[in-house]
């Protein structure tokens, strides 16, 4: 056990965050993505919810402040009637970074599974709310 690091992290989570580069791009999936056959790198997080997993990496990762948009998610599909009410989750907790400009990059369907293959990892949750998917950019830790 480490002190200050959330419980909901496993190790293999923490490592692959600790391994990753500025600019590098980790994505967090839902119960519906499909995380297997789109991952390099793939860590498991069954059971978990997406807003108490990222709450807890994002006490660790640096958001990257030199992108536009370091977090976008899966935009809805045309004629979709579905209204994510989680991505206004998503944005409180992410305020917590200087670095989040506020708004979510919207990314169509197929282009986040793109923006998915190319990721360093891909974190595979138990979430059930549909369009739940993120990608999140890591910056940099400013010297003290």
């Amino acid at each position: 056990m480490l002190k200050g690091i959330p419980s909901i992290i496993s190790p293999e989570l923490l490592k692959i965050i600790m391994e990753m580069g500025h600019g590098d791009t980790i994505v967090f999936g839902d119960a519906n993505f499909p995380a297997v056959s789109c991952a390099k790198r793939l860590v498991r997080a069954d059971g978990h919810n997406m807003p108490e997993l990222l709450a807890a990496v994002l006490k660790l990762f640096p958001l990257d402040q030199y992108s536009e948009k370091p977090a976008g998610v899966m935009e809805v599909v045309a004629g979709d009637p579905t209204v994510p009410v989680i991505w206004e989750e998503y944005k409180k907790l992410l305020k917590e970074d200087p670095s989040f400009p506020g708004e979510l990059e919207m990314i169509p369907r197929f282009d986040f599974y793109e923006k998915t293959r190319e990721a360093y990892a891909v974190v595979s949750t138990g979430e059930s709310a549909l369009y739940a998917n993120v990608i999140l950019t890591k910056g940099v830790i400013a010297p003290e």
